[in-house]
């Protein structure tokens, strides 16, 4: 029989067992486990395997930079890797990178197991924030920072600081900032936050309410993913910013705002997949539907809406231009991409999208569209079959009143290239709003693939067809700009405390004052 110093000898070994099995299930889950450090020879290999497959697929990455200046780049990060760093510090360094090539389309992010590991966490920020005049301002209406405070600093880091701390995650055509300025506040504080600063508990936030010059701090928990996902649709500014979201309207719709002003809004050419798809009779029949309408009122107004418009699918955003315009257009004055015979590097290839991971069905039938979009390869260019870029006429009966595009920051993609289309070649048109984050004379744009690198397991999503678009030069259309409007108007402070669509109304004033 043990004796009671065998018994209590045992019971102490078996305590300090579960509490060993304890510690390592949670240090399993805690976010060393996921964000693992990588050693220099693994970000090296990485930042090689990632230069490699940009060279031979991405057909943008000389378009706005030189060879010599993405030489010096990578110069640059490969003498960052030089020590251990984990895998989100080494994620901020391809973030960098993909940014500097000047791609709206370009999309980066960590591997799955450490994002799916930082949204069941309850460390997000607890409130929705705005870009508001330069500010990140308070946009929570009941808690104890009033609305429209503006926020000074988050857990002693800046405002300024914090802005340009997420830049680097708001990637877009060429040189225009203004999506960065916004997006690294309006859509910067969910999971974006825990990439740049980690897990919190808590925050403390230094703020100067409305009215006030002096500063004031709190601190307040962190809440979880989806108490934030509960939480953001209520926010102050959801009224106003629910106009322009595409997750909210509907994908077009038209009304009269008077007798003499029409509004059309294009809020995600999402209507139809292409020209086959059984939706798109109904989508042109209801826009000649719309323009017979104009015509028979003779409507001396009309306001194209594209502000939000994050893009979608051709021929759905030509087919409005073609109401607009005296000028017969093409979608792409050229297009390529560089892939020679197949996917280079297929070894890291992923998919077309970083939420699945496409099987060797869907490579081979990919494998043929592509074949069938570039099938001709002339000096290292995959040329687009001319059967994707064709004519488009003026249709009638043709709008010939005075036209009123009003555009944002959000802008991109095909809603961009409409609005490139639009500036170019309609009649009587006045821009209104803020230059829109995709180009107006170049994307890259049409077909995106994503690719895993081997070690940091972190997956770059890029657009691998160069469009030159149909454009005309305008004087006021630098090279590696969005399309710049004749009035440029920001939502306003006072429209914001008040939740009034001041952009709308900006262009309702001009209709009302004669137009320009």
């Amino acid at each position: 029989m043990p004796t009671f110093a065998a018994m209590k000898n045992v019971l102490l070994l078996l305590l300090l067992f579960h509490q060993g099995v304890s510690a390592q299930l949670i240090r399993k889950d805690s976010l060393q486990s996921y964000n693992k450090t990588l050693k220099p020879g693994e970000m090296k290999s990485d930042l090689t395997t990632f230069l490699n497959i940009r060279k031979a697929a991405n057909s943008g990455l000389y378009r706005y930079r030189s060879q010599k200046q993405i030489d010096s780049i990578y110069k640059w990060a490969f003498k960052e890797v030089k020590k251990p760093m984990t895998t989100l510090e080494f994620f901020h360094i391809i973030l960098q990178l993909t940014d500097f090539e000047g791609s709206c389309h370009n999309y980066t992010e960590p591997g799955s197991a450490l994002v799916e590991y930082l949204n069941r966490q309850k460390a997000f920020f607890p409130y929705a924030l705005k870009y508001i005049e330069g500010k990140i301002v308070f946009n929570n209406s009941g808690e104890q920072i009033p609305v429209g405070a503006e926020i000074l600093s988050i857990n002693g880091v800046p405002a300024q600081q914090l802005m340009q701390s997420f830049y680097k995650y708001c990637t877009t055509d060429g040189f225009n900032i203004t999506q960065k300025q916004s997006n690294s506040v309006d859509r910067s504080y969910g999971i974006r936050y825990l990439y740049e600063y980690g897990v919190n508990d808590s925050f403390k936030i230094a703020y100067r309410a409305p009215g006030s010059n002096q500063s004031q701090t709190i601190t307040a928990a962190a809440i979880t993913n989806d108490e934030r996902n509960a939480m953001f649709p209520k926010r102050y500014s959801a009224p106003v910013d629910s106009i322009t979201d595409w997750r909210v309207q509907p994908s077009y719709s038209f009304k009269m705002v008077n007798p003499n002003t029409g509004l059309f809004n294009f809020r995600i050419f999402n209507m139809a997949d292409d020209d086959m798809d059984p939706r798109f009779p109904g989508y042109v029949k209801y826009l000649d539907s719309v323009f017979r309408l104009l015509a028979q009122n003779n409507v001396p107004n009309l306001i194209i809406d594209l502000r939000g418009n994050p893009g979608g699918s051709d021929p759905t955003f030509e087919q409005p231009v073609m109401y607009l315009t005296d000028s017969n257009f093409k979608e792409n004055a050229v297009a390529y991409s560089i892939l020679g015979d197949g996917i280079p590097y297929e070894q890291y290839f992923w998919g077309t999208s970083t939420s699945h991971k496409m099987d060797s069905v869907e490579k081979v039938e990919g494998k043929k569209f592509l074949k069938d979009y570039f099938p001709v390869l002339i000096n290292g260019r995959n040329m687009q079959n001319p059967k994707y870029n064709p004519v488009y006429h003026p249709k009638s009966p043709g709008y010939k009143g005075k036209l009123y595009m009003l555009i944002d920051e959000n802008v991109a993609s095909a809603g961009s290239h409409m609005a490139s289309l639009v500036k170019a070649y309609a009649r009587n048109v006045t821009v209104v709003g803020v230059e829109t984050t995709g180009g107006y004379y170049y994307h890259n744009g049409h077909m995106s693939l994503v690719y895993e690198l081997p070690n940091s397991k972190i997956k770059s999503k890029f657009s691998i067809v160069h469009v030159e678009q149909d454009a005309v030069v305008k004087p006021d259309q630098p090279e590696g700009r969005g399309i710049i409007p004749d009035y440029t108007v920001w939502p306003a402070f006072e429209g914001f405390m008040q939740n009034r669509d001041t952009q709308m109304e900006y262009v309702l004033k001009l209709i009302n004052d004669g137009g320009i």
